[in-house]
């Protein structure tokens, strides 16, 4: 039973996971990003012995003076906030891909959500692609039900082959009943080294849209131009990665050409208004 000391107003959740659902570590900085600034009380975690092999996500110790002060285990943590000048409650969870039991802890995930009145998920996660670092980060996902997604815009992803934590919790939280979105930024494979700052700012925008709440976005925008800066300079060193970067440029740009008008445009432009409506 988890103890509030008020009663939450349609609350959303938003969860990242650290490990294979998070390239260059955009999907839980970015929730690690809100819980920070909203100043998010923790509610509760998950039992770490229940999911977690400690020879694989090894606990963290910290040594001051010789002496032994804390020892981290690796867990989920459950986080909840009214955002400034919100009409709802934000639930934030964020830990690291479990080991094992996936199902359980999907289930125990559910049961938290059930509790707490979530009425919408929203999980996010980030993969390597061939995206070139000089166009917008691709956002893409799958939501339930089906036209959750159409009436946001979001492009929606086709793949089969293997899953994770993000797969098997988008199904356990769709199939009770839940709106549910996962959203997917793609990384540029060849900078995949963390932090990835226009990933994770790219994930935020679509945050903000779905959970209807003004994100504070700090100082991701000034960073995300200092990372392409960087990568421009990198590049420019190796010419043959700068012709590689030039071909993916020269890809992404013809395939979104043809969406430079009609539906395109007029999705954007209702996406532009509905947020000019909330705010």
């Amino acid at each position: 039973m988890i103890q509030l000391d008020r009663e939450l107003v349609e609350p959303v959740m938003v969860a990242a996971f650290e490990g294979w659902n998070d390239a260059g570590e955009a999907a839980s900085l970015a929730v690690d990003h809100l819980a920070r600034k909203w100043e998010a009380e923790e509610l509760c975690s998950l039992e770490p012995d229940d999911y977690y092999d400690f020879q694989v996500a090894r606990p963290r110790m910290s040594v001051v003076d010789g002496r032994l002060t804390e020892t981290q285990w690796p867990t989920t943590r459950v986080r909840v906030v009214r955002p400034p000048g919100s009409r709802r409650d934000v639930v934030l969870v964020s830990g690291p891909e479990p080991n094992m039991r996936w199902r359980s802890y999907a289930s125990d995930l559910l049961a938290i959500a059930r509790e707490l009145g979530v009425r919408r998920a929203v999980l996010l996660g980030s993969l390597l692609a061939d995206s070139p670092h000089t166009r917008p980060i691709p956002v893409t996902g799958m939501a339930v039900p089906p036209g959750l997604g159409d009436r946001h815009g979001l492009d929606t992803a086709t793949y089969t082959g293997p899953t994770g934590i993000i797969g098997v919790v988008h199904e356990r939280f769709g199939s009770a009943g839940i709106e549910t979105v996962s959203l997917w930024a793609a990384i540029p494979h060849y900078v995949a080294q963390p932090p990835c700052p226009k990933a994770t700012l790219a994930l935020l925008g679509w945050v903000q849209d779905l959970i209807e709440t003004e994100v504070p976005l700090g100082d991701l925008p000034e960073e995300s131009v200092s990372w392409q800066a960087g990568v421009d300079d990198l590049t420019a060193e190796d010419e043959d990665i700068a012709a590689y970067v030039r071909g993916l440029e020269e890809a992404k740009d013809t395939v979104d050409l043809p969406e430079a008008s009609g539906d395109a445009i007029a999705q954007e432009f209702e996406r532009y208004l509905r947020g000019r409506e909330d705010g």
